[in-house]
């Protein structure tokens, strides 16, 4: 077989080719794009399978689709797992190529999941719409800091950016030039308002069938985009071998060092995927104030230990029972809070 070990840039790519013996029997660089692989492939032994790898980064999914067309049988690596084992002084691409090559033929190459090509692109949806949602939050807080520093207080009302607070703003007479920026900013708001709108739409559309989404939907405090976000970052829950795994994975799982008889827990695992944890914590917060179950759960902890710590644990237990739902095929049944025996089940 045919060992690639491929150092990926946006617009080329260093490449080794190493045989099961070690041999290294083409290297150079590559324009990283589909055509010059093929043309690679053409150059290496037309009677030996080929396997490659690459690392998972900013741009992977084009080129990872392009050795998959071509039947190089990619393998994607965790980054921060191989510079654990393959950190040196010397780091060249030629260097970090052969590594790959080298590492990949022993089979000690760490892996990350690479879920399909269409949850991938349903990803980037639910990955625009958090982007646009926390630019709303950016544009409301200038919106407070133009109101602010004119001394505008605003009317009782739930919502400044409602419709009452709308009409409230517009009516405004600023002076200078807060009165253009307090205009502009509102328009922008409207049109990044627009733009959630119809990537929500596409998001239903996309997700209309999704089974997982339709058994999340039913844990308290997850709603229709929290549960799209979480069912596409799982993907397939048949990976976590138990909630443990799911837990650590979504970042929900703390740090621990033991050593000589001493045990100590630190903070929440900082290498995680940062948009499940996002949801769950998120979940969390809304479960803990409409969820009989979360909320003494949550009352419970928040006395002991604070309410970031207790909310951190209603995000794990909240995954926890996502995971068994998920594994189940079921929807989540609420039950009473029960100390040490009580649940959802």
């Amino acid at each position: 077989m045919i060992h690639l070990g491929i150092d990926h840039h946006k617009k080329y790519s260093q490449v080794a080719a190493m045989t099961d013996g070690g041999e290294i029997v083409w290297e150079g660089q590559l324009a990283s794009e589909k055509e010059a692989f093929e043309g690679l492939k053409k150059l290496l032994p037309q009677n030996e399978p080929v396997q490659s790898v690459l690392e998972a980064g900013r741009n992977w999914g084009v080129l990872y689709d392009a050795l998959e067309e071509l039947g190089m049988n990619p393998h994607l690596a965790n980054p921060l797992k191989m510079r654990l084992i393959a950190e040196t002084f010397v780091k060249t691409d030629k260097i970090d190529a052969a590594t790959h090559a080298t590492i990949l033929r022993a089979g000690l190459t760490p892996l990350v999941h690479v879920p399909s090509k269409e949850v991938r692109e349903q990803k980037n949806l639910l990955r625009q719409r958090v982007w646009l949602v926390k630019l709303q939050t950016m544009l409301k807080n200038r919106i407070y800091n133009v109101l602010d520093r004119n001394h505008c207080q605003p009317p009782e009302m739930s919502d400044i950016f409602g419709t009452r607070g709308r009409a409230w703003m517009n009516a405004l007479e600023l002076n200078g030039v807060d009165a253009n920026l307090l205009k502009a900013d509102l328009e922008l708001l409207d049109t990044l308002r627009a733009h959630i709108r119809q990537t929500e739409k596409w998001i239903d559309e996309v997700l209309k069938d999704n089974a997982s989404v339709a058994i999340l939907t039913t844990l308290p405090g997850v709603g229709k985009i929290l549960s799209a976000l979480m069912a596409l970052e799982i993907d397939t829950i048949e990976r976590f071998s138990g909630p443990e795994k799911l837990c650590a994975y979504s970042g929900l799982a703390n740090s621990t060092y033991s050593s000589g008889g001493k045990t100590a827990h630190g903070a929440m695992i900082s290498a995680c995927n940062r948009h499940l944890r996002y949801a769950f914590i998120e979940a969390a917060w809304t479960a803990a104030h409409v969820s009989p179950y979360f909320g003494a759960y949550f009352r419970r902890l928040k006395a002991r230990k604070g309410a970031q710590d207790a909310v951190g644990a209603t995000a794990r237990k909240l995954c926890e029972i996502a995971f068994f739902c998920l594994k189940k095929q079921r929807a989540c049944q609420e039950r009473p809070y029960r100390f040490r025996s009580g649940g959802l089940a």
